[in-house]
């Protein structure tokens, strides 16, 4: 039995509490608004006629830049100087711009070993820098390689610096 009284003043507290929440309270009473000037307004103005809005052509996209030149490599090999590494890296960019544009890439050599080697060497340096641009997330099936061996040199084949210069791959739009 005392569960039960003790429940129902419970219950009893709980809802004279209710009933006293729900109680409308007085308001006060709010300011009066504060006096109008006793001349008249003036009629408002009409607005100028708004300006048809300036079409700015869209802008074009910048056009890529095909020049990549000076990819150079090691005596003898088919492996990228670090050098190279810089130009290909911008090689990518510039051709993930347009998609449509299909390159060739031509490979080339210096004037040393047989003119077989040279040519073999010149198609494997091609391949290299196709690789490379594929890692790069260009499009392999837009690329064209071509080995040219030591038949275009880009200066004459008497100094190391010189076959150093003609010991490149050079990437053109086709």
């Amino acid at each position: 039995m005392k569960l039960t009284k003790v429940h129902v003043l419970v219950a009893a507290a709980v809802l004279s509490l209710s009933v006293e929440a729900c109680k409308t309270k007085k308001i006060a009473t709010k300011p009066a608004p504060p006096a109008q000037p006793t001349q008249p307004a003036p009629p408002p103005a009409r607005p100028a006629p708004a300006a048809p809005p300036k079409e700015e052509p869209a802008p074009t996209p910048p056009k890529p830049d095909f020049n990549f030149k000076n990819i150079q490599f090691e005596f003898n090999s088919a492996v990228l100087k670090t050098g190279s590494y810089e130009i290909l890296d911008k090689a990518a960019a510039e051709i993930k711009k347009d998609p449509s544009a299909r390159f060739v890439i031509n490979g080339h050599s210096s004037a040393e070993g047989t003119a077989a080697h040279n040519l073999s060497l010149s198609e494997d340096r091609a391949n290299s820098v196709k690789s490379y641009l594929v890692n790069a997330g260009v499009n392999g099936a837009n690329l064209v390689v071509k080995g040219y061996g030591e038949s275009m040199p880009l200066t004459t084949n008497t100094s190391e610096e010189s076959r150093a210069l003609n010991r490149r791959v050079e990437i053109k739009l086709n």
